[in-house]
């Protein structure tokens, strides 16, 4: 009788068992049907407005053109770059915000350029669909507007303009670099080009039009902004990686992702300007009115020979051809900012994979550790400093007349052709 009774109950633990993993089994096994890889339907990712993608890849880096410097076989991951340099539209964009900023919160305090806050919230955030409709709020219509903002004016020769020196930008990064390295730090950037940048840069020479007009009027819109310094382009780069954020969750290739945005490495900068390792943007060629062949590149092609490439100075960003990557003006029109700190002898230390310098300098350190890596070549440079492997550097807080920038935004890789599924070969 015992026996038998713990026949039964032994058969009921082992039923009430098996229903348990059957009914554990229905809700966890999902996890466990992991699927075969499959391949994204398409070479490159959907970019932001204005960018290309980039995918992996390797590259020669090298310190300089010549047959012997030192260089390193490198690999960078995928990377969104902008098609063009930053146009003095774009940027002008970026001014406007700042000034719109400071408008609202400083001089016009008008409740209808603010959100209604959540709850009993004492912190007040603008309201730019509102700001926005009448953006620049310094050029209102409106003369109590124009009253208000009165402060922020100056008188220039019988022009009266913005003051520069209250157009600042506020932003936040971990610091590279120095006693306080891997740290936040927050850094204040007076937004505004340079002032007269063209006459600095070009003493004994006539340039009152350049310096009068090329921020300001709407032809040179889509020139490349130049005047501006490496802090204040990863100011404008950071505040841009902001402006996007909303667009890039609506699409939904990059929905949900956490993604950087900067000022393109050197690696980076270097890889994109070969587009896949095939030749720069300088080895292109363009037929002449002559018939001859001409580098289709905005550069100084020779002692005062600044316009026979067609312009005397800048160009628009889309003159001439893009590279392999669909990249405008890699090479000439503007030399152009990037992210590393300089240093002769860096490609001895840097890493194999993404390598780049970061040196975050404070003002008081020393000239040397402020010096930034600027690549590509302009429109006044000569021949010689157009190819992919140049680099000059200039110092993070100066500007000039033939330096601009473009920025780059991380991205997810995607698998490439040698990781699908496939039988095991033995050869």
């Amino acid at each position: 009788m015992y026996s038998v009774m713990m026949k039964r109950l032994l058969t009921s633990a082992c039923s009430l068992f098996f229903l348990f993993c059957v009914f554990t089994s229905c809700r966890t096994n999902d996890v466990y049907k992991t699927p075969k890889l499959t391949q994204f339907r398409g070479k490159s990712l959907p970019a932001p407005p204005g960018m290309t993608y980039i995918p992996s890849g390797s590259i020669l880096y090298r310190t300089s053109a010549d047959s012997g410097a030192t260089s390193k076989s490198i690999t960078l991951s995928a990377f969104f770059i902008d098609e063009t340099e930053v146009t003095n539209r774009q940027y002008r964009k970026f001014v406007d915000w700042v000034a719109d900023s400071i408008a609202v919160t400083n001089y016009l305090n008008d409740e209808k350029y603010f959100r209604k806050a959540d709850g009993e919230s004492a912190v007040r955030y603008i309201d730019w669909e509102v700001v926005n409709k009448s953006s620049p709020l310094y050029n209102s219509s409106d003369p109590s507007v124009r009253e208000k903002l009165a402060p922020m004016f100056v008188l220039r020769g019988d022009q009266q303009v913005l003051n520069s020196s209250l157009l600042k930008y506020r932003f936040t990064y971990m610091k590279a670099g120095g006693a306080d390295e891997g740290t936040y730090v927050t850094d204040t950037v007076v937004v505004m080009p340079a002032e007269g940048i063209w006459s600095k840069d070009f003493p004994n020479a006539q340039m009152t039009m350049m310096d009068g007009n090329y921020f300001y009027h709407k032809s040179f819109d889509n020139n490349p902004v130049v005047g501006v310094s490496w802090k204040q382009a990863r100011a404008y780069a950071d505040w841009r990686g902001k402006e996007i954020a909303s667009s890039l969750e609506k699409n939904p290739y990059l929905k949900g992702f956490k993604y950087t945005f900067n000022l393109p490495s050197e690696a980076q900068w270097q890889y994109a300007a070969e587009g896949k390792s095939s030749a720069a943007d300088s080895s292109r060629k363009k037929g002449s009115s002559r018939g001859n062949g001409k580098l289709a590149v905005n550069f100084k092609q020779g002692e005062g020979k600044y316009a026979e490439d067609g312009s005397t100075f800048t160009l628009p960003v889309k003159a001439y051809a893009p590279n392999a990557f669909g990249i405008y003006n890699m090479a000439g029109n503007v030399a152009e900012w990037t992210l590393d700190a300089y240093s002769p002898s860096a490609i001895e230390f840097v890493n194999d994979l993404n390598p780049v310098l970061l040196y975050d300098a404070r003002e008081q350190d020393s000239e040397m550790s402020k010096r930034k890596v600027v690549r590509g070549g302009s429109w006044k440079d000569p021949g010689t400093m157009l190819n992919s492997y140049t680099r000059n550097y200039e110092n993070q807080n100066t500007a000039h007349s033939y330096i601009g920038f473009r920025c780059v935004m991380s991205a997810m890789e995607l698998p490439g052709n040698q990781v699908k599924s496939r039988r095991y070969s033995s050869r």
